[in-house]
């Protein structure tokens, strides 16, 4: 097969020059089925995060230990699956499939709380369910092909042509196949073995690396897992003491979690990663803030909530239908095509334990900082994160949408080393993808 490079792959108008090769979401079944196994990693993980938060109101009565401390506690490898699966134009929409599947397992572990809450075992109930989209997605991962992308690049270059065969038609297939030749070519320039040193050593890999993680951090700094961890006890803390109702008020938080990635899954390719998470964040800052007053406001509720108990699920629901479209997915989707093939993976997995180690902090802090300075200063206090997290995405991180990789690659290397030297170095890439 000939391969002819149709436009330069830094250049950000290829899919311009030829919109007859521009794929929608639904326009390959195949691509959509990957996509789908792959995110059932993200429905257990969703619902594994969503259960404990019912659960835990039926384990303070069956430990007592547990009643008296403040608990909380397949992210990574499903979204850079995904992406390098994905056709650049949809890869947005792909990657956010995987958080919906995320915020649809946080649905459905409300809706079985909910159905366990008068079951003999109650939250024993509600944790074994977890075992079933595990055993489902392990029968059919069995049938799933490396990514592309990976086969690539460990020179298996006839099962890579056959995966993305059933991708794109053969106008489509030549570009891609160019592009990865290029890739690979690139990659030939860099060390065979990345280690964690590496990512620190390269000046562009700092930018890239400090942008993925920042935003993780943010994303659970801006308190989305807290709301979710604990959302029915934020809705006690408001005054509806049953724990029926207030498991039946998070399930409508969920269902607007769920609802709003659905929103998210279209704006992020076409409205971008950046204006996406800006106006999020804008959202968040609002809802937090009334959060905030309806905690700070409230005194002596009465057992149905009271004014401000509404107010303080106006706000949560707010918060949701403002952070999932936005900030839920765009951290997931830009960490998974800002870093180069052989930083991937590495580069993927330390900002996915950033995202963890938030996680761990505001989930084991928020209680404690809740009762110690009380839930309406804490609230501003996260609104505050949000303020910074705005500044943060404004800086530092980049918009890809559209971009294939070796594009959202040069983006670093202009950051970090200026346009000129960007310029003699693609060049030489695109000679060597030509001469392939």
């Amino acid at each position: 097969m000939t391969l002819t490079i149709h436009s330069a792959p830094g250049s950000s108008g290829y899919l311009d020059m030829y919109p007859e090769r521009r794929m929608s979401y639904f326009g390959n079944p195949y691509i959509l089925g990957l996509t789908l196994t792959a995110g059932i990693g993200g429905l257990l993980f969703g619902y594994d995060t969503g259960v404990i938060s019912g659960a835990l109101l039926y384990i303070k009565d069956d430990f007592q230990i547990v009643k008296q401390s403040r608990v909380g506690v397949a992210s990574v490898t499903a979204p850079v699956y995904i992406a390098e699966a994905s056709p650049s134009e949809v890869r947005g929409g792909l990657v956010s499939t995987n958080v919906l599947m995320i915020t649809g397992g946080q649905f459905l572990s409300y809706l079985v709380n909910s159905a366990f809450t008068q079951v003999p075992g109650t939250w024993r109930w509600m944790l074994g369910v977890s075992g079933v989209p595990a055993v489902v997605q392990f029968g059919l991962m069995l049938f799933m092909p490396e990514s592309p992308r990976w086969l690539y690049m460990k020179n298996r270059k006839e099962e890579a042509i056959q995966v993305l065969s059933k991708m794109y038609d053969i106008s489509r297939l030549e570009d891609e196949i160019n592009h990865l030749s290029a890739a690979e070519e690139e990659e030939k320039l860099q060390k065979d073995t990345i280690s964690y040193l590496d990512v620190f050593k390269s000046k562009e890999m700092r930018l890239a690396f400090f942008a993925g993680a920042g935003l993780q951090a943010f994303q659970q700094f801006t308190g989305i897992n807290t709301v979710m961890y604990y959302s029915p006890t934020i809705v006690q803390m408001a005054g509806f003491h049953s724990n029926q109702l207030a498991l039946l008020l998070s399930l409508i938080v969920a269902g607007m979690n769920a609802a709003g990635t659905v929103v998210g899954i279209y704006f992020i390719d076409h409205c971008g990663r950046k204006k996406l998470a800006l106006s999020s964040l804008c959202g968040v800052i609002v809802s937090l803030i009334i959060l905030s007053v309806s905690f700070l406001k409230q005194s002596d509720v009465t057992s149905d909530g009271g004014l401000y108990g509404w107010l303080a699920v106006l706000g949560l629901a707010l918060y949701i239908a403002f952070f999932a479209p936005g900030m839920g997915p765009v951290p997931w989707t830009v960490n998974s095509e800002i870093y180069p093939q052989q930083y991937r993976g590495i580069c993927g997995g330390m900002s996915g334990t950033v995202n963890w180690v938030s996680n761990l902090i505001v989930a084991q802090t928020f209680l404690s900082i809740a009762e110690a300075a009380g839930t309406g200063v804490t609230f501003l206090i996260l609104a505050g994160i949000a303020v910074l997290a705005v500044v943060f995405v404004i800086v530092f991180v980049p918009e890809t949408q559209g971009l294939t990789f070796l594009e959202v690659e040069q983006i670093w290397k202009e950051r970090a080393w200026g346009s000129s030297r960007d310029g003699d170095n693609m060049e030489g890439l695109l000679e060597q993808g030509s001469r392939s």
